[in-house]
């Protein structure tokens, strides 16, 4: 597999950890319509879509109302909570000499506040959230809207790096090289996700892309 030329990230469970907020907040949601509440494993599993597409199969015809309980609840406490994941910092280190974006079904507002918070949205040219694009994941709209924001096209050499089947789903859809981090035990395992390539977690990555960097200055260095 050759170099790639951008580099898209899922959010949630691919660089940082947000699960708290997002659990209760659905928790919230469900108790306000007399469902059952799901534990974090069950969270873990299931949460793939937006919500625009995930919540009218859950509520009905009052999604909306739901939707505005969950949001409520997650603005509340997301910052509190959102942590980068192990690695993640190493990742971006070694992805500094690429155009980075991210594409995630976290509503964009509440995706480009965690970014800010963190300290690592200036690392992104582009943040595309849920309700940004026409469509979310995995639909490809926001991918062209983030490689529209980078100056980029779409092809194979922009590489896509999220933690579910969803996500290398998306990635083939709108074209680019699929990426797992991780085992990919939240979703069926690492066969059940396909992905053109697939990495441990963050550092692993992080190795690699170094790697390819060291080659890319080596070959420079040579032509030169």
């Amino acid at each position: 597999m050759s170099a790639p030329r951008v580099l898209l990230f899922d959010w949630d469970n691919t660089l940082v950890d947000g699960w708290a907020a997002i659990e209760a907040g659905l928790n919230a949601a469900f108790a306000a319509f007399g469902k059952p509440l799901w534990t974090r494993a069950e969270v873990l599993a299931n949460v793939r879509r937006s919500l625009r597409e995930s919540f009218p199969e859950h509520f009905g015809a009052e999604w909306e109302r739901a939707r505005d309980i969950f949001t409520a609840v997650v603005r509340a406490s997301h910052l509190e909570v959102v942590r980068p994941l192990p690695g993640t910092g190493a990742l971006l280190d070694a992805a500094a000499p690429w155009p980075l974006g991210v594409v995630s079904n976290k509503q964009g507002p509440l995706l480009r506040r965690e970014a800010e918070h963190l300290g690592i949205a200036h690392a992104f040219g582009a943040l595309v959230g849920a309700g940004d694009a026409a469509a979310d994941k995995p639909d490809p709209a926001p991918f062209f809207m983030a490689l529209a924001a980078l100056g980029a096209p779409p092809g194979r050499d922009v590489w896509y790096v999220g933690d579910t089947a969803l996500d290398m789903q998306a990635a083939r859809a709108a074209g680019c090289t699929a990426v797992l981090l991780g085992d990919a035990a939240h979703d069926g395992g690492v066969v059940a996700c396909a992905p053109d390539l697939v990495f441990a977690n963050g550092h692993a990555l992080a190795r690699h892309l170094l790697a390819l960097d060291k080659a890319a200055e080596t070959k420079d260095s040579l032509a030169g």
